[in-house]
Protein backbone atom coordinates (compact mmCIF):
# COMPACT_ATOMS: atom_id res chain seq x y z
CA UNK A 1 0.00 0.00 0.00
CA UNK A 2 2.77 2.44 0.84
CA UNK A 3 4.27 2.18 -2.68
CA UNK A 4 0.87 2.90 -4.27
CA UNK A 5 0.39 5.99 -2.08
CA UNK A 6 3.88 7.20 -2.96
CA UNK A 7 3.20 6.71 -6.69
CA UNK A 8 -0.06 8.69 -6.42
CA UNK A 9 1.75 11.52 -4.63
CA UNK A 10 4.43 11.61 -7.32
CA UNK A 11 1.76 11.68 -10.06
CA UNK A 12 0.21 14.77 -8.45
CA UNK A 13 3.51 16.63 -8.66
CA UNK A 14 4.39 15.57 -12.22
CA UNK A 15 3.21 17.86 -14.99
CA UNK A 16 1.26 15.92 -17.60
CA UNK A 17 -0.55 16.71 -20.82
CA UNK A 18 -3.99 15.18 -21.38
CA UNK A 19 -5.78 14.40 -24.65
CA UNK A 20 -9.51 13.66 -24.41
CA UNK A 21 -11.64 12.76 -27.44
CA UNK A 22 -15.40 12.23 -27.13
CA UNK A 23 -17.17 10.61 -30.08
CA UNK A 24 -20.44 9.41 -31.45
CA UNK A 25 -19.74 6.52 -33.81
CA UNK A 26 -21.84 5.17 -36.68
CA UNK A 27 -21.67 1.61 -37.95
CA UNK A 28 -19.45 0.62 -35.02
CA UNK A 29 -19.93 -3.13 -35.21
CA UNK A 30 -17.83 -5.76 -33.43
CA UNK A 31 -15.24 -5.90 -36.24
CA UNK A 32 -14.80 -2.13 -36.18
CA UNK A 33 -14.39 -2.06 -32.39
CA UNK A 34 -11.91 -4.96 -32.48
CA UNK A 35 -9.77 -3.08 -34.97
CA UNK A 36 -9.87 0.08 -32.84
CA UNK A 37 -8.77 -2.05 -29.86
CA UNK A 38 -5.89 -3.33 -32.00
CA UNK A 39 -4.83 0.27 -32.68
CA UNK A 40 -5.12 1.01 -28.95
CA UNK A 41 -2.76 -1.88 -28.20
CA UNK A 42 -0.40 -0.83 -30.98
CA UNK A 43 -0.17 2.73 -29.69
CA UNK A 44 0.66 1.49 -26.18
CA UNK A 45 3.26 -0.91 -27.58
CA UNK A 46 4.95 1.30 -30.19
CA UNK A 47 4.89 4.76 -28.62
CA UNK A 48 6.86 4.80 -25.37
CA UNK A 49 6.15 8.52 -24.83
CA UNK A 50 2.43 7.76 -24.41
CA UNK A 51 2.03 7.32 -20.63
CA UNK A 52 -1.52 5.97 -20.80
CA UNK A 53 -4.01 5.36 -23.58
CA UNK A 54 -7.59 4.16 -23.24
CA UNK A 55 -10.52 3.73 -25.63
CA UNK A 56 -13.87 2.92 -24.12
CA UNK A 57 -17.63 3.22 -24.01
CA UNK A 58 -19.20 5.87 -21.80
CA UNK A 59 -20.73 4.35 -18.67
CA UNK A 60 -22.59 7.53 -17.65
CA UNK A 61 -26.30 7.97 -18.28
CA UNK A 62 -26.64 11.63 -17.31
CA UNK A 63 -26.72 14.95 -19.13
CA UNK A 64 -25.65 15.14 -22.77
CA UNK A 65 -23.16 12.37 -23.32
CA UNK A 66 -21.02 11.02 -26.12
CA UNK A 67 -20.94 7.24 -26.35
CA UNK A 68 -17.18 6.69 -26.86
CA UNK A 69 -13.95 8.24 -25.61
CA UNK A 70 -10.21 8.16 -26.03
CA UNK A 71 -8.25 9.40 -23.04
CA UNK A 72 -4.47 9.69 -23.34
CA UNK A 73 -1.79 11.09 -21.07
CA UNK A 74 1.67 12.36 -22.03
CA UNK A 75 4.58 13.87 -20.12
CA UNK A 76 4.41 17.01 -22.26
CA UNK A 77 2.64 18.79 -25.10
CA UNK A 78 5.65 17.91 -27.27
CA UNK A 79 5.04 14.18 -26.65
CA UNK A 80 1.38 14.70 -27.59
CA UNK A 81 2.51 16.37 -30.81
CA UNK A 82 4.75 13.36 -31.58
CA UNK A 83 1.75 11.06 -31.05
CA UNK A 84 -0.40 13.15 -33.41
CA UNK A 85 1.96 12.59 -36.35
CA UNK A 86 2.90 8.97 -35.53
CA UNK A 87 2.01 6.32 -38.13
CA UNK A 88 -0.06 4.41 -35.55
CA UNK A 89 -2.25 7.44 -34.80
CA UNK A 90 -2.52 8.53 -38.43
CA UNK A 91 -3.61 5.03 -39.50
CA UNK A 92 -6.14 4.76 -36.66
CA UNK A 93 -7.52 8.21 -37.46
CA UNK A 94 -7.90 7.35 -41.17
CA UNK A 95 -9.69 4.11 -40.26
CA UNK A 96 -12.03 5.73 -37.72
CA UNK A 97 -12.89 9.00 -39.50
CA UNK A 98 -15.62 7.56 -41.78
CA UNK A 99 -17.32 6.12 -38.65
CA UNK A 100 -17.32 9.32 -36.58
CA UNK A 101 -20.72 11.05 -36.54
CA UNK A 102 -19.68 13.72 -34.02
CA UNK A 103 -16.51 14.53 -32.11
CA UNK A 104 -15.21 16.84 -29.39
CA UNK A 105 -11.50 17.12 -28.58
CA UNK A 106 -10.01 18.67 -25.46
CA UNK A 107 -6.24 18.86 -24.92
CA UNK A 108 -4.97 20.38 -21.71
CA UNK A 109 -1.84 20.80 -19.65
CA UNK A 110 -2.35 19.26 -16.23
CA UNK A 111 0.40 21.31 -14.60
CA UNK A 112 -0.37 22.64 -11.15
CA UNK A 113 -2.17 25.95 -11.23
CA UNK A 114 -3.50 25.75 -14.78
CA UNK A 115 -7.05 25.13 -13.59
CA UNK A 116 -7.21 28.68 -12.22
CA UNK A 117 -5.82 30.50 -15.26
Amino acid sequence: MRDAAKARAEDRTTAMFHHVVLMELKDADARFLARVRDYETRIRRELPYVRSYHFGRNAAARAKAFAWAVVATFDSAADHDRYQVSPAHQEMKAFMTPHIADIVVCDFDGSAGDAHA
